[in-house]
């Protein structure tokens, strides 16, 4: 059943305010992270990209519902945006980006397939739509292939990781507990029991 529910809207809802607020948090954390990686090796800040792609994995892991992914990840970007963030109104872009990357993923598998490799991929799909986005308004366009390369590069591994694999275990362990139980990912984890 692809139509969403009420109850999809509501959680979504809760999720994209949950990953915003994890978002801005993030913001001075992992910008702090970014800017001593990059200093290291130029284009290694990506490494630090991962918690701002997570959304969009979470979303889909949840939800299991066209348009999930974006939907999180851009109601997250607008609540980091809305609290307070160095980016401001750019925030939203790449949310939207970042969600249609992960979102792609899911529609590659038919929305069907949810499992760890599926949802590590949806992470390295949020980092490729934040490297595209970010190629353009960020001028990366003008920097250096190696650069490029090694940005992308590591974005992809945060994203696998950050992004993909840690929304994978912790929708798991939210769905251990009961509170997923109206959706799939939460009945799966009762037949697993």
């Amino acid at each position: 059943m692809q139509r969403w529910r009420v109850i999809d809207i509501l959680i979504a809802s809760v999720l994209g305010i949950a990953c915003g607020l994890l978002f801005w948090i993030w913001n001075s954390i992992g910008y702090a992270w970014y800017t001593a990686a990059d200093a290291l090796t130029p284009g290694f800040g990506g490494i630090a990209t991962g918690i701002w792609l997570i959304g969009g994995p979470i979303g889909a892991l949840v939800i299991r519902k066209p348009g999930a992914a974006i939907y999180v990840e851009v109601l997250a970007a607008a609540v980091s945006a809305a609290i307070g963030n160095q980016w401001g109104i750019e925030t939203l872009y790449s949310g939207l980006a970042q969600g249609i990357g992960a979102e792609i993923l899911f529609l590659i598998f038919a929305y069907r397939r949810f499992g760890l490799v599926v949802a590590a991929l949806s992470g390295v799909g949020a980092a490729v739509g934040a490297f595209l986005l970010e190629l353009v308004t960020s001028a990366n366009y003008a920097k250096s292939l190696a650069f490029n390369l090694t940005y992308l590069s590591t974005m992809a591994i945060s994203g696998i990781i950050l992004a993909g694999g840690l929304a994978y275990f912790l929708v798991k362990a939210l769905a251990a507990t009961g509170a997923l139980d109206r959706f799939a990912a939460g009945r799966e984890a009762r037949e697993l029991v």
